[in-house]
């Protein structure tokens, strides 16, 4: 109903009019300020998608154009003479390994902290937290040192527990409050039916909380798969390069004489598989608690 109100004049004012106006306006500019956000981020990906089909001498004399040919051998270039398919190679073995230690003994303690109060949980839980604040660098050294000592430097499974141990902190700050916000009657009621705690948690907790789950290993993996300081500091061995470590090295070792059209063709191939795992899970982005319990 339109709130209407008598002013000293005997006008009529409508609030709900200047509601409804001031509505549009905010709806018209954050459209604009989408729309000029979309174009950012759509036309660079839109050049970098179409140079990745041309020749060098087609992407100096006329970058903003359309291929004249689709060259594809850029891609086949790029995967081969460029040593890309090794180093994706690479990081899919060390992201997918990092993923699969981060996503288990994350949830394993962010449910527990959240779930189950024990002397000290807080303490704990304050220091996960204080590994968020911590910044990188600052650990080089450190760990540089300590995968010698233990024999994992430039080794995929030295990368593999470093990537891990720098997740771990986010993934369980995430998975916290999605794990405190489960309603305890379910888990009561498992125990009721004879289920024990292992049981209750991956049979029945675990599979309400994969929006918290998808979201957190969407945001894991564009992190992990971007890494490139880590890598560069802990990994010297070429054969074990991850695919960062590759781009940089594709990039520089040629100067002026690089192959523009393979490395923009490397490029493309370094974003797609973070397109693909956003894709797989963007319905478990748009789930819900109540959809996990329902079913």
């Amino acid at each position: 109903m339109t709130e209407t109100s008598r002013n000293p004049t005997g006008t009529t004012d409508h609030g709900g009019g200047r509601a409804g106006r001031g509505d549009k306006v905010v709806a018209t500019t954050a459209h604009t300020a989408l729309t000029i956000w979309s174009l950012i981020v759509i036309l660079p990906m839109l050049w970098t998608v179409l140079s990745s089909f041309k020749t060098s001498e087609e992407i100096h004399s006329s970058p903003f154009s359309l291929p004249k040919h689709w060259n594809f051998q850029n891609y086949v270039n790029a995967w081969t003479t460029a040593g890309i398919g090794d180093y994706f190679l690479n990081s899919i073995i060390v992201v997918a390994g990092a993923l699969i230690v981060t996503m288990t003994l994350g949830s394993m303690c962010a449910y527990v902290l959240a779930r189950f109060p024990f002397p000290g949980s807080r303490i704990i839980y304050y220091l996960m937290l204080a590994g968020l604040t911590f910044p990188i660098f600052l650990a080089i050294v450190p760990l540089f040192f300590l995968l010698q000592q233990m024999g994992l430097l430039n080794t995929l499974p030295g990368l593999i527990f470093t990537y891990a141990a720098f997740a771990l902190p986010f993934t369980v700050f995430f998975l916290f409050s999605f794990f405190k916000a489960l309603p305890s009657t379910i888990a009561e009621a498992a125990a009721i039916d004879g289920a024990g705690e292992w049981r209750t948690f991956f049979q029945v907790m675990l599979p309400m909380a994969r929006p918290g789950l998808a979201t957190v290993l969407i945001l894991n993996f564009v992190g992990l798969w971007n890494q490139f300081l880590l890598p560069i500091a802990l990994n010297s061995d070429e054969s074990n390069y991850v695919l960062t470590q590759g781009m940089a090295k594709f990039a520089s070792q040629a100067g002026y004489s690089v192959d523009f059209g393979a490395l923009f063709a490397a490029v493309v191939i370094t974003v797609v598989p973070v397109l693909i795992v956003y894709m797989i899970f963007q319905r478990q982005l748009q789930g819900s608690v109540s959809q996990g319990t329902s079913k």
